[in-house]
Order: C-alpha cells, then sequence, then structure tokens
C-alpha cells in the first residue's frame, strides 16, 4: 500500500461519524474513524462505550491503562475493550499525531475471538506494514462518496482486523500476561453475562483461582473488581439491545442482560451513563 498523499507532509485532521444502519443490523459495526494530527489529553474514567482503537501516525504518546502506563511510538498501536478505563496524552512538547478507530457489533468480539487478537494488546509492526497506512487510506476513501448504512466502513473495519491479526506484533508488557491469564474468564463472561446469580466465587471457579487472587488480577490489569467488569459488560449489552431492538421492552433487557428486576438496571444504567435506559433508547 502507498502512503496516501495527504499525509506525505503533516497528518490533517479528520473524523467521520458512522449514523446506525437502522433495521440493517451489520455484525461489526463502525462508529467512527479518523485522524488527530495534534492529540490531546484525554482521561476516560468510565472507559469509552465502544472498541477503540488508537495508533501513532507521529510523535509519541503515552497511555495509562490498569496499573501501568505504555509510551505508543510511530508504528505501534492498542485495542481497548469496551467500558475500561483510561488516559492518554502526547509526550514532551511536541506533536501527537495518531489514527482512531472505534467499532461496535454483535458479532465484534466473536470477529476478534476469530482473528486470534485479544483485548487490550499492545501491537507494534514494521514500518512497511500495511498497517502502517490502512487507517490513512480507509479515511481518505470515506471522504470521496456516500456510505449510507456504513456496510463500506464495516468491510474496512474486518480487513483491518485481518492486518492487524497477520502484521501486527504483540508488545510483550504485564497487562498483556494478566490478558493471557484472564483470557478463558472473559470469553465465559461474553457466554454468561445474563446470569443474575454470578458472584465471586464463581469467577474465580472458572480460572481455578481464589477470589483475592482473581480480584488482584483484575485490579491491575483493568482498575476494576472483577464484579465491576461484570457490571460494565452487562451495561454494554444492555446499550446494545436497546438500540437495536425498540420492541423489547426495559424490563425484557434487564432479565436478558443479568439484572435482577428492571428498577435496579434502571438504577445501574444511570449511574454509568447519566441517563435512563429510555432516554439512551431515544438518542440511538
Amino acid at each position: 500500500m502507498n502512503r496516501p498523499a495527504w499525509l506525505a507532509d503533516e497528518p490533517a485532521w479528520r473524523r467521520f461519524v458512522f449514523a446506525p444502519s437502522g433495521n440493517l443490523q451489520l455484525p461489526l459495526q463502525v462508529e467512527s474513524v479518523g485522524c488527530n494530527p495534534n492529540q490531546e489529553k484525554i482521561n476516560r474514567p468510565e472507559g469509552y462505550p465502544c472498541y477503540h482503537w488508537l495508533q501513532t501516525e507521529a510523535g509519541e504518546g503515552i497511555l495509562s491503562y490498569g496499573q501501568g502506563s505504555f509510551t505508543l511510538t510511530r508504528g505501534s498501536g492498542v485495542l481497548l475493550p469496551p467500558g475500561i478505563p483510561h488516559a492518554y496524552e502526547s509526550i514532551g512538547d511536541a506533536k501527537w499525531a495518531t489514527f482512531y478507530l472505534t467499532f461496535g457489533g454483535e458479532a465484534a468480539g466473536a470477529i476478534l475471538s476469530a482473528f486470534g487478537i485479544r483485548e487490550s494488546n499492545f501491537f507494534r509492526w514494521e514500518k512497511d506494514s500495511p498497517l502502517a497506512y490502512f487507517l490513512g487510506e480507509m479515511i481518505e476513501n470515506t471522504g470521496t462518496g456516500p456510505d449510507l448504512f456504513g456496510l463500506e466502513a464495516s468491510v474496512n473495519a474486518y480487513r483491518f482486523l485481518g492486518l492487524l491479526s497477520k502484521f501486527g506484533q504483540v508488545s510483550n508488557s504485564s497487562v498483556t500476561r494478566n490478558m493471557e491469564k484472564l483470557a478463558p474468564l472473559l470469553r465465559w463472561m461474553e457466554s454468561n453475562y445474563n446470569n443474575a446469580d454470578i458472584g465471586l466465587n464463581d469467577l474465580a471457579h472458572v480460572l481455578d483461582v481464589s477470589g483475592r487472587h482473581l480480584s488482584q488480577l483484575f485490579q491491575n490489569t483493568f482498575d476494576l473488581s472483577p464484579y465491576a467488569y461484570l457490571v460494565q459488560m452487562r451495561i454494554h449489552k444492555a446499550k446494545e439491545k436497546l438500540a437495536a431492538d425498540s420492541m423489547q421492552t426495559v424490563a425484557e433487557i434487564a432479565h436478558h442482560t443479568g439484572f435482577r428486576d428492571a428498577s435496579h438496571f434502571i438504577a445501574t444504567f444511570r449511574k454509568h451513563t447519566g441517563m435512563t435506559p429510555q432516554h439512551f433508547r431515544k438518542l440511538h
């Protein structure tokens, strides 16, 4: 792939946000893609509601995640799962230029798993790798014509994940090692989040460790307790259902996402998002 002409000197600020695709339920739904030539400081104590890919185009930045801080130089990037607290900013006085891609969809987790991509991993690649320019070309092509239902963006996001799987080299870090240990449990939680009876002992039993050890792993990796992580996963799943299916009642969604009753669901949803499920549904 050739580097886009508009990136030859200094990247220009561009951002494309894709509207929901109506009744068309894409397995991989792109929310936004963009380039920021002077990345500002970001602090997200509640995380981001979608999967969030961030990579460096020029300069350097530092990303704080869990108990560690990691430097992102050119030829490196990170994939953050939804709802995980993080912060990032440039290093020194030099400009930090970034590319980013945010996405979701009912099959997003399964697609990542199929490509062997683990969430929260830091990746590096060679300077001539297609990963170096793919998002720039995706942004350039997005600006040339309408993509009313986000179909082209969805296909490009799938291609990007394929390239990440093929050319991305996972960086060695304590977070990555912890994610390896937690991966079976995170997959189990994806399949069982709708069970309202899950407790700490059930989660620890999946990995055959003590509840105390599991809590320490989650704190070191996500800066969250295991149960808080599970609640955030439930809120994320509830958001998907609220936006995708207008026929399901709030009580039904509460039941299908692991909340004991609608009142508990509404209170928890408001605490995490600042709005009621009904308000969120109207906005989306």
